[in-house]
């Protein structure tokens, strides 16, 4: 680890390193062992001497390499980090969102893209540098992400007109908060809000999710997953058994225990305006992307139709890592519990 020292031991006063060093840490950044490239990059996250090119290497290196170079570097710049939110993962483009004094060009771009877990990110920075068009931009995004509405109804810039307009589609404990923040005192409003949202929410053909046709059935269905799933049996593969077979509600359910999530949340995949949520639901539990247009068409055979047909196809957009997806789910529905389309 004689080069780290190197890190340590440099003159204060240096801003530029000599040509073979500076090879040397190049060399090191290409070919060198995980374990030693991350410890370069802690060393250099905050040094103001470090060698743009290695700076940028290490900032599209692995995410737990990259994490530090990201947050800290004084050496990347907008050019550097548009290039990130670009080319590199979505954990990559989430540490862009989460990096201090994010300048407005950047934050803008994210938002272009419109990802929903790096605009979560974006809306937790409180010192990125958001345009009130910006903002204004985010609490429209928060209609169907409802991962954006905490952060936003406790952004420091929300101004009162954005907080009427995000205390349309938030729950009760956030309403309370803004109110208290914005003192909006209008009892009327909450029912015109109702009101407001239930329309939208019918207008962008999500419904109600229904209640099993059969009580029954649908006990039984949860018990066989449970059984499967204590005898180690449960595996993805038989998702795409279940939807075969013609077998949502085992599809459901059997989703629910792979994906760790609630029925509420696997509900709302099911009914959503687009493929997006059911799509990053399947990602999370280890579908790959080239068998889910198939198992949608099914899908959508057994539900009536939904999910829905607007949107990107996002599985085109190359592979997710499962934690990436199940983030990105979240971000997108929340608990499932409300509308979110």
């Amino acid at each position: 680890m004689g080069v780290m020292a190197l890190c340590d031991q440099h003159p204060a006063a240096s801003q530029n390193l000599s040509p073979v060093l500076t090879d040397i840490f190049l060399v090191l950044a290409r070919q060198a062992e995980h374990d030693i490239r991350k410890a370069l990059s802690e060393r250099l996250a905050s040094a103001t001497w470090a060698p743009p090119a290695l700076v940028n290497i290490l900032a599209l290196d692995d995410i737990e390499i990259a994490r530090p170079i990201i947050a800290r570097s004084p050496i990347l710049k907008d050019e550097d980090l548009l290039a990130i939110l670009v080319k590199a993962s979505l954990e990559h483009q989430i540490e862009v969102a989460r990096r201090p004094h994010l300048s407005a060009r950047v934050a803008d771009t994210i938002l272009d893209q419109a990802h929903p877990a790096p605009l979560t990110a974006l809306a937790g920075n409180a010192t990125a540098e958001i345009s009130a068009e910006g903002l204004r931009r985010l609490v429209e995004h928060s209609r169907r992400l409802a991962a954006l509405r905490a952060p936003l109804a406790r952004h420091p810039r929300l101004d009162e007109s954005m907080a009427r307009q995000l205390y349309s589609w938030i729950g009760t404990t956030l309403r309370e908060s803004v109110q208290e923040r914005f003192a909006i005192t209008d009892l009327r409003l909450d029912d015109a809000v109702e009101e407001a949202v239930q329309t939208a929410f019918s207008s962008l053909g999500m419904g109600t999710p229904p209640a099993p046709a059969d009580p029954d059935r649908d006990e039984m269905d949860r018990r066989l997953v449970t059984k499967l799933q204590a005898a180690g049996q449960l595996r993805p593969g038989y998702l795409i058994r279940a939807i075969r077979e013609k077998k949502l509600g085992l599809f459901q359910h059997a989703l629910v225990v792979l994906g760790g999530f609630t029925m509420a949340q696997v509900r709302a995949c099911l009914s959503y305006r687009t493929p997006e949520a059911l799509y990053y639901a399947c990602a999370a539990v280890g579908i790959d992307r080239a068998v889910f247009p198939p198992l949608l068409y099914e899908i959508r055979q057994l539900n009536g139709g939904p999910p829905g047909e607007a949107g990107d196809a996002v599985w085109l957009r190359g592979g997710l890592s499962p934690q990436s997806a199940a983030r990105a789910l979240h971000a997108l529905i929340g608990d499932g519990d409300t509308p979110t389309g």
